[in-house]
């Protein structure tokens, strides 16, 4: 677990017209290029690493964007924010998936009292939000690697099917005795709100924030295959099971970000709704093998480990990314990137500069 924790030691430099600013939900590394995704967003962007300027471990820079609507046919408009929550690198794809969640007005200091009432009694999805795709990295003629809606070798940027309303996932859960329940309340409300991403070949992990019952947080296990322009949910057995349930102890947080280091999963936790509470980070030992090899449909995890809190401030500074260093990054020693979503003046250079965290684990 980790057991050191260096602030502010990775430099993020954007651009002022970057699609990707400061509210970082999702990181992934490809060599020297660091892939980061934002909830407020259509896209993605793209960074190198450049030589530190100042007392920072790492530095990163040169921001390129990559809109979604140049790779995929979305189901909403260009500009609607897809809400990326999670990102996952595997077998030549960036992964990334939407928050999938409703969202609620809210209210205003300067509105009436009854202006505030109708804010906070209107509910809205995002087109785009209801977004599970996967997008091929290729070389570029610099040798950079890309986003690209077709690679050479065949590979195309796909999504799962659905449109602007509904997904084959949410239609999926939409019976479902646990979740479906709340598919039509929005996430910060402890509604349906996927935070996490990790791939294991064709099978996805799936992490909620919400909603958490009864203290236990949840995990969704489903499978995908191309067919025809879209992917769709694969039987996960010969019983054509499509989705299973994983149950997590997080003492009643919910799950942020999720990240497989060798066959162990480490899981961001923090509050499901809109609180200035505790963020962890959780190990579930051993979880990749054990979920190779099982078939109930529905389980209960409680043997999790825990680490020592991460640092939050009053409505700032919540760490909602986290992903391995490659191992020509670490010196060596295992280490994890953490990025925050809304950024305190703390971890702030300018306009345009965030900072973001080291942590050494075991």
């Amino acid at each position: 677990m980790p057991n050191a924790r260096t602030a502010n030691a990775v430099r993020l430099e954007f651009a002022s017209d970057s699609l990707v600013q400061s509210n970082l939900s999702g990181a992934a590394f490809t060599g020297d290029w660091l892939w980061v995704a934002g909830d407020e967003a259509c896209g993605l962007d793209r960074l190198r690493r450049l030589e530190p300027l100042g007392r920072e471990t790492l530095r990163y820079g040169q921001a390129r964007d990559f809109p979604l609507a140049d790779l995929l046919d979305l189901p909403g408009t260009p500009d609607e924010e897809a809400d990326l929550e999670g990102m996952a690198v595997a077998d030549g794809f960036l992964w990334v998936v939407g928050s999938h969640g409703l969202k609620r007005k809210n209210a205003k200091p300067d509105r009436d009292h009854a202006d505030n009432a109708k804010r906070l009694a209107k509910l809205a999805l995002d087109g785009n939000r209801r977004l599970l795709a996967c997008l091929p990295i290729e070389p570029d003629a610099n040798g950079e690697p890309c986003l690209v809606r077709q690679a050479h070798d065949g590979r195309r940027a796909l999504r799962l099917k659905g449109d602007a309303q509904t997904n084959l996932l949410t239609r999926a859960l939409a019976d479902d005795p646990h979740f479906g329940p709340y598919m039509a309340i929005p996430g910060k409300d402890n509604g349906f709100d996927i935070e996490g991403l990790a791939v294991d070949g064709r099978r996805l992990l799936l992490g909620l924030r919400g909603p958490v019952l009864r203290g236990w947080s949840a995990l969704l296990e489903i499978a995908v295959e191309a067919r025809s322009d879209h992917l769709r949910l694969a039987p996960l057995d010969d019983s054509g099971t499509l989705i299973r349930k994983h149950f997590l102890q997080l003492d009643g947080l919910g799950v942020r970000d999720l990240h497989f280091s060798g066959d162990d999963l480490y899981i961001l936790a923090g509050p499901t709704m809109v609180l200035n509470g505790d963020i962890r980070v959780f190990k579930w030992p051993g979880a990749r093998p054990l979920l190779a090899a099982n078939r109930e449909p529905v389980r209960f995890e409680a043997a999790l480990t825990e680490s020592v809190p991460l640092p939050h401030g009053r409505g700032t500074n919540r760490a909602e990314a986290i992903c391995n260093l490659p191992p020509a990054l670490s010196g060596g020693k295992a280490k994890w990137l953490v990025l925050y979503d809304a950024p305190g003046e703390d971890r702030r250079e300018g306009e345009h500069t965030v900072f973001g965290d080291l942590l050494r684990h075991d």
